[in-house]
């Protein structure tokens, strides 16, 4: 503990210029950001595999179609041949060589599983994309958020030159006999206050920009580079961003996939045939036996009786088709809410940003007057100090209404379904 407080000790009291450097930090724009996260996000690499599984799972469905060989080979090992007369029937070592080659010929069940599978390919797709929309949306909320803790941060520097600069002005004023004890101590506290503001947002951006490395998968806290412009549709027609929204397309997939699915059912019924084509080989050949044969057989199957198991599997695929549909409902009234709420949001945060600014903008003149006025003898530091805490804190909702615009316009074009382009 001793050793750890003489470390901190030692580390403020080390000049400035004596401490490490730290290394440059990337920054980037946000397409980069986005498409960096796109590629080397673990989240995406994940669902990625999704789509291998499902590709894996179809290979096997359609390997239940196609035909199939097999070999084998028999040793058998007698303790003495066996004889009838002169004749050996049965030698004392022979081998089997024998092949089968079938392949089904009539198999509507599984021809359905094959193209049942080729639909889990296409929502493992979509489900990949609903993925890397998530992931894009957040990489940019993480950016914005690096933008708005750094405004805040202009903020607090302001704030704090400000109040220094009145601390300083109080402080000579003291020295000169003019001013009191009170007014420099007034604004000392003032000086404090903003230093820990500033620490904090300073604290947040740093945070802010971990998240984004995070998300980039990258080696360490990476940077906003510039500030982003996003591009608003004038008109909105739901006819053309519902289908542009990954989820409601996955959503519309795994609906039709179970659609399917159900009306498959009555292939269960179907009869199945399977052709199998058997060669052996027999050396030595016995007397009972040729060297050589062959086996040609159809085998056929039709379900006939099965206590009700297919009836109710038809049931269960039944509810899962209702259960997509509802989902696939509710997310389509879903997305129509987001969209308006979206657009709502953007217009409110619009007119609130552009008060606020007319609002920090009065608030900076106020300071202005009242400091010259303070300086003239007509006002108190109280009232300095008060203009100083209006100023700041207009400044700081102006940061954050501008941040709050940004993320409206970011959860529009994700509404519909324009982010990431």
């Amino acid at each position: 503990m001793r050793n750890t407080l003489f470390a901190l000790i030692a580390l403020v009291a080390t000049p400035a210029f004596a401490q490490v450097t730290p290394p440059p930090m990337e920054s980037v724009t946000l397409d980069q950001a986005v498409e960096r996260a796109l590629q080397n996000n673990p989240t995406v690499g994940q669902a990625a595999q999704g789509v291998v599984l499902a590709e894996a799972l179809l290979q096997q469905a359609r390997a239940a179609t196609l035909p199939k060989a097999f070999a084998t080979f028999n040793g058998l090992q007698n303790s003495t041949e066996r004889r009838f007369d002169d004749v050996i029937t049965s030698p004392r070592t022979q081998g089997t060589f024998a092949a089968n080659l079938a392949m089904p010929v009539l198999a509507a069940s599984r021809w359905a599983a094959r193209t049942q599978a080729r639909d889990q390919v296409a929502i493992a797709n979509l489900s990949t994309a609903d993925v890397r929309t998530d992931i894009a949306v957040s990489t940019a909320q993480a950016y914005l958020a690096i933008i708005g803790f750094r405004r805040q941060v202009d903020v607090s520097i302001r704030a704090l030159e400000s109040s220094r600069a009145h601390f300083d002005y109080a402080h000579r004023r003291l020295e000169a006999g003019a001013g009191t004890r009170l007014n420099e101590l007034r604004a000392g506290q003032e000086v404090a206050s903003n230093e820990a503001r500033l620490e904090i947002t300073q604290l947040a951006v740093r945070r802010a920009q971990e998240a984004l490395g995070v998300l980039m998968a990258a080696s360490g806290p990476v940077d906003a580079a510039e500030d982003p412009v996003f591009d608003i549709p004038t008109i909105i027609d739901e006819s053309g961003w519902m289908s542009l929204r990954p989820d409601l397309q996955l959503f519309a997939a795994e609906a039709r996939a179970a659609d399917r699915v159900w009306r498959d059912s009555s292939k269960d019924w179907f009869p199945t045939a399977i052709a199998a084509f058997d060669p052996q080989a027999l050396v030595p050949a016995s007397i009972f036996t040729s060297s050589r044969s062959w086996r040609f057989s159809v085998l056929f199957s039709q379900p006939l009786f099965d206590s009700g198991e297919r009836r109710a599997i038809k049931r269960q695929r039944e509810a899962d088709l209702n259960v997509s549909r509802l989902a696939l409902t509710g997310l389509e009234i879903q997305a129509r809410s987001e969209v308006r709420v979206a657009q709502d949001n953007v217009r409110t945060n619009e007119r609130a940003l552009v008060h606020l600014r007319s609002a920090a903008t009065q608030a900076q003149e106020v300071l202005n007057i009242t400091t010259f006025a303070f300086e003239a003898g007509a006002t108190t530091n109280l009232e300095v100090i008060d203009a100083q805490r209006q100023a700041r804190d207009a400044d700081s909702e102006a940061a954050i209404a501008e941040n709050a615009f940004r993320r409206a316009q970011l959860e529009l074009l994700a509404a519909l379904g324009r982010f990431p382009r």
